[in-house]
């Protein structure tokens, strides 16, 4: 059985949570999704290549199986991240274009042992690593790593901006935080962002959130024009966008990474 979570460990503050790169289907799941579900395109296609190296020392938690099987960044219990808005469900029925993608959709009894064996094992992990820098630090930082089409209608109108720094309107980390990564993003030549837009953060955010305890969230929702060669399969990393984009994500990741409360403890 191949492992729900692949983990690589530093000293640092800083954790990189990573939910939806992941692209494995167990044989017997992928046997009951449908021709559209199977191309697996709502994806966060190769974030994990395109944060790989930017900071040393640094701790990843990457969910290796796909959203389909189960999603990372939605409540265990079923709650809508976004009630009365167009989104998807812990274990999702349609793409994010709204068509259908399984041909025999999951009961309640296959979505609890998916729950079991892929979404509680990834946030064992993710947990236990926020638990361990915090020792270190006295605080630790979950920065959670996205990525999305920018034009998805069925989700949202218009284009999505470049950075869509997601922080639950400020509940998530201490505001110096916030204002690191909104400052980085703002101040980048040639692209657009927003802070807590359409996507102000998923349940991985919000749960692990809580700065009063020394633990901060931000989410990254990434506009995949921004390192794809299109939006669309065979869904090509391009290296030239991706390398002016890193540049970018480097001076985030350094100035969290480098952070410390005023207080010299928790917040």
């Amino acid at each position: 059985m191949i492992s729900a979570v692949d983990v690589t460990r530093g000293d640092s503050p800083l954790v990189l949570g990573l939910p939806h790169t992941g692209t494995y289907v167990p044989a017997e799941v992928a046997a009951k999704l449908n021709a559209r579900g199977r191309g697996l395109d709502d994806t966060d296609w190769h974030i994990d290549r395109l944060y790989e190296g930017l900071l040393p020392d640094v701790t990843s938690v990457r969910a290796v199986f796909h959203r389909y099987v189960i999603d990372a960044n939605r409540d265990p219990s079923g709650v809508s991240l976004y009630p009365g808005q167009n989104t998807t469900t812990l274990v999702p029925l349609t793409d994010f274009d709204g068509h259908p993608i399984w041909d025999q959709e999951p009961d309640a009894a296959e979505i609890d042992s998916r729950c079991r064996e892929f979404h509680a094992p990834y946030h064992r992990a993710l947990e236990a690593e926020l638990a361990r820098v915090k020792a270190i630090h006295g605080f630790a930082i979950l920065y959670d790593c996205h990525s999305i089409r920018s034009t998805i209608p069925f989700l949202f109108e218009g284009v999505l901006p470049d950075f869509n720094t997601g922080t639950n309107m400020g509940r998530t980390c201490d505001p110096e935080l916030e204002e690191i990564v909104v400052s980085a993003c703002t101040k980048a030549k040639n692209y657009g962002s927003v802070l807590n837009g359409r996507f102000k953060g998923g349940w991985t955010t919000r749960h692990y959130g809580r700065p009063d305890e020394g633990l901060h969230a931000i989410q990254m929702e990434l506009a995949q024009s921004t390192y794809l060669t299109r939006e669309a399969a065979p869904w090509i990393y391009d290296q030239t966008k991706a390398n002016r984009l890193r540049e970018h994500l480097h001076t985030i990741l350094t100035r969290l990474a480098d952070w410390a409360p005023q207080t010299g403890g928790n917040t």
